[in-house]
């Protein structure tokens, strides 16, 4: 199995990185092992976890086991108030211009003192199990900050992967952005929560969304899981629960919602386990 199936994984903070570990852990625990995908996509937190499922070098399961250590030694880092405002300006500059409105983001990330980006890339290569391309394709997607065009790195793009899972969790306002070929990238959430479009041509594909909103300006996983299946995809969409969506609590980058997070996915797998069978089913 491969050549013809896509998972998306979509970003979301820490507790998005959990949740998702929980969701593959569960899926694969109920016969569906989704690290068998042709093609893996990873916006920000998908990101991380598509490159370490990718890697060949941990299971489902092992994955899930990372994100229940102990963090009460992590920083904690938030999108605070003037920052979420500065997104609504953008958006509102923008007048229905996606580009305009990437643009703008990615220019109050340029301004923003939010660090070392030296520093910040330490943190997320520390992540990785591995800091070189998988043989199975992964696509890391993130946004240029100058111009406001998209971005997906593969293993043929010329950027390393920590680099480029680097600028695909570069939050703008929270984290630097990051230097890729000479150029500087921010978060590829900005473009898309899940940018699930890059699953195109994939006969079945399943995208799990942490995040779930969008605009007329950034497209959401059910527009994006919508537009697949009008062009002959099966497609299973899979967004929190409830339950899910309460243990992520108001600050997604709260490493200490991590592990909860891990088993709400966990927990939720079970739902989904009989569809995912089906979609993924050849």
């Amino acid at each position: 199995m491969g050549g013809d199936t896509a998972l998306v994984l979509g970003g979301g903070g820490l507790t998005g990185i959990g949740w998702e570990c929980g969701i593959l852990h569960g899926l694969a625990r109920s016969g569906v092992d989704l690290s068998t995908a042709g093609l893996v996509v990873g916006t920000s937190a998908g990101s991380v976890v598509g490159a370490q499922l990718t890697s060949g070098l941990v299971t489902p399961q092992e994955l899930y086991e990372r994100q229940l250590g102990d963090a009460s030694g992590e920083p904690v880092a938030k999108l605070g108030a003037a920052t979420i405002a500065r997104y609504a300006l953008a958006m509102a500059g923008a007048r229905g211009d996606g580009a305009a409105y990437r643009r703008r983001v990615g220019a109050m990330a340029l301004a923003a003192d939010t660090g070392q980006e030296a520093e910040r890339r330490e943190v997320l290569a520390a992540r990785l199990v591995s800091h070189e391309w998988p043989a199975r394709r992964l696509v890391v997607t993130a946004v240029d900050a100058l111009t406001g065009e998209p971005a997906a790195f593969d293993r043929e793009s010329g950027a390393g992967l920590v680099d480029a899972v680097s600028a695909s969790c570069a939050v703008p306002g929270v984290w630097p952005p990051v230097t890729v070929g000479g150029r500087r990238f921010i978060d590829g959430g900005i473009r898309s929560a899940t940018n699930a479009d890059l699953a195109a041509g994939y006969d079945r594909v399943v995208i799990i969304a942490p995040i779930t909103l969008g605009s007329r300006l950034v497209p959401s996983p059910a527009a994006q899981a919508a537009a697949l299946r009008a062009s002959g995809a099966r497609v299973l969409l899979i967004t929190p629960s409830a339950t899910a969506r309460k243990v992520f609590g108001r600050n997604v980058l709260d490493p200490s919602r991590r592990a909860p997070a891990a088993r709400a996915g966990l927990s939720q797998a079970t739902e989904h386990a009989a569809e995912a069978a089906e979609v993924w089913s050849p």
